[in-house]
């Protein structure tokens, strides 16, 4: 960074200062549980002087909560995925059923919204569009924050819920699903060719929540990636042009994602096998009836408060999962 030319390239210069930042978060988080632990031995040793039965509550308490940051920090440092420190892009959709698996989709979006707010997250709402009677036909979230892909990539697959319906006036028990997609935001150009010939461009007035502008002009866009059949839409900005750069940043993801998936394979002809991947790998199930219960059927933790999961707290879902599947070196 002390280079003369280093500010040639603006693009590559701010990239490479926002690294340096997060490598001096995790220094200044190393040195504060140092002096966390110099705090804690004083502590002992004035109650071993004075037999200080306060002191030695008060080093307990601190031992308590420098252990807790101790597994947060474990956990961020096992997240050394190429990506993981990146934002999220996360999109629920519901599956078929109409208006039982809209009010599920709902359901999942307040809950993500509340455990983004609990991490202090900053959600941005790119797309939206609500269903017919209850619930919502789609939703695209910006989750801006540290590790926010890190902890969320776990969370893609198909949530399946079974309640009884507040829609069905006979009271019977439904079961209803919805699939969460989460990418990561990725700043840098990604080493994706995309023809334009291939992009079926629309621009439409944006619906639902997004500020007194969003109904005054035709500034949502949506791109259509015609080989793979992948949809991307935006409706967050006022303008047209930001919309369109968005959407062409989360296409660009997406067909990433798929050639990953596909070991590199053709882009044209992976359509039907992102649609296997996106509905066929059933994750979590939430029972609310005939009991209460919420399991996740990759770790097999369960939990029995489903008001609190809902509530956004799945902190135990989500590190159950990344402790599973970062069992490797810890990367500091």
């Amino acid at each position: 960074m002390t280079a003369p030319d280093f500010w040639d390239d603006n693009e590559k210069a701010t990239r490479i200062s926002k690294k340096v930042d997060k490598i001096k978060n995790r220094i200044n988080v190393l040195e504060e549980i140092k002096e966390d632990i110099d705090e804690i031995e004083v502590y002992i040793e004035l109650a071993d002087e004075e037999e200080g039965e306060d002191l030695l509550e008060q080093a307990d308490n601190k031992i308590k909560k420098l252990k807790k940051r101790l597994d947060n920090l474990e956990l961020k440092t096992r997240m050394n995925g190429e990506y993981d420190q990146n934002n999220a892009i996360l999109s629920i959709h519901p599956g078929a059923g109409g208006t039982e698996s809209q009010d599920w989709a709902e359901m999942l979006l307040r809950m993500y919204d509340r455990w983004a707010q609990n991490h202090d997250f900053e959600i941005q709402t790119l797309d939206f569009q609500s269903g017919d009677e209850a619930g919502i036909k789609r939703v695209t979230l910006m989750i801006k924050g540290e590790y926010a892909f890190g902890y969320l990539k776990g969370e893609r697959g198909v949530h399946r819920l079974v309640r009884i319906s507040p829609f069905d006036s006979s009271g019977r028990r439904h079961t209803s699903f919805a699939s969460v997609d989460v990418l990561p935001e990725v700043e840098e150009d990604l080493d994706v060719d995309i023809d334009e010939q291939d992009l079926k461009m629309e621009t439409f007035r944006a619906s639902g929540a997004g500020g007194q502008h969003v109904n005054t002009t035709d500034s949502a866009v949506r791109i259509t990636h015609q080989p793979t059949g992948v949809v991307v839409q935006c409706q967050n900005e006022r303008s047209q042009h930001k919309n369109k750069q968005m959407a062409m940043k989360i296409l660009k993801t997406r067909l990433m994602e798929l050639k990953k998936e596909a070991q590199a394979e053709k882009i044209d002809e992976l359509r039907g096998e992102y649609k296997e991947i996106a509905w066929g790998s059933q994750i979590r199930s939430y029972v609310f009836h005939p009991y209460n219960m919420i399991k996740d059927h990759r770790t097999d933790l369960e939990e029995g408060n489903t008001e609190k999961v809902m509530d956004g707290y799945i902190d135990e879902f989500i590190d159950a999962y990344l402790k599973q599947n970062n069992s490797g070196e810890i990367n500091l």
